[in-house]
């Protein structure tokens, strides 16, 4: 293969992206080169709007657009009592394309782990505060059923303790070491229905 600067550049680039290695960002990449007109222009396009217009909610995690308010936080069509609190934003696709839930979203960012995430840069601080400000009666702890997902849903938990609000997490139909963007909709309604309280609040 020619060694062309851009294209190596780009393979490596395409290659960090889930579930794609160096064989098919290499496949990706001839098909770009292949049809220039129709999707490079159009895709670069669009990712420096993307880069330049989307981002993050600093309140709740959700992707929005910085020149509107975040749809997540800010529904004047319904006020929901119930917060789904999830580790990232596929999480939240999953759980909204299923229908299964209907209330507000709290996107964490990750997950507490020994190698580098840190409960200070995960969203747990503004979710003490949603509950608080919105008048929160339940606070549903969809984290992943592995080791990392479960030690943030107890600290998460331990740091609701004094607020008065009902947390639940999910139960047995997500099964141990499964993340919940890989879950299928039958398993997340039998997630949502049974999930079983984690405190002595009332309902």
């Amino acid at each position: 293969m020619q060694n062309i600067n851009e294209i190596e550049n780009l393979i490596k680039l395409i290659s960090k992206l889930p579930g794609l290695g160096p064989k098919s960002a290499k496949r990706i990449v001839l098909k770009l080169i292949n049809n220039r007109d129709e999707i490079v222009k159009p895709m670069a396009n669009t990712l420096a709007q993307v880069y330049k217009n989307v981002t993050r909610c600093g309140s709740c995690g959700a992707l929005k657009s910085i020149s509107d308010g975040c749809i997540n936080c800010e529904n004047i069509k319904e006020k929901f009592n119930k917060i789904c609190v999830v580790e990232d934003i596929a999480d939240q696709w999953s759980i909204e394309n299923s229908n299964i839930f209907q209330g507000y979203f709290h996107i964490l960012g990750g997950t507490i782990s020994s190698v580098g995430q840190r409960k200070e840069d995960l969203l747990i601080n503004s979710l003490i505060e949603r509950v608080k400000r919105d008048k929160i009666e339940e606070v549903i702890l969809a984290t992943s059923a592995t080791v990392e997902g479960q030690t943030t849903a107890y600290y998460i938990q331990d740091s609701l303790k004094n607020s008065g609000v009902n947390v639940t997490k999910l139960a047995q139909g997500l099964p141990v070491g499964g993340e919940i963007e890989s879950l299928d909709d039958g398993t997340l309604f039998s997630a949502f229905k049974n999930r079983s309280r984690l405190n002595s609040n009332s309902d």
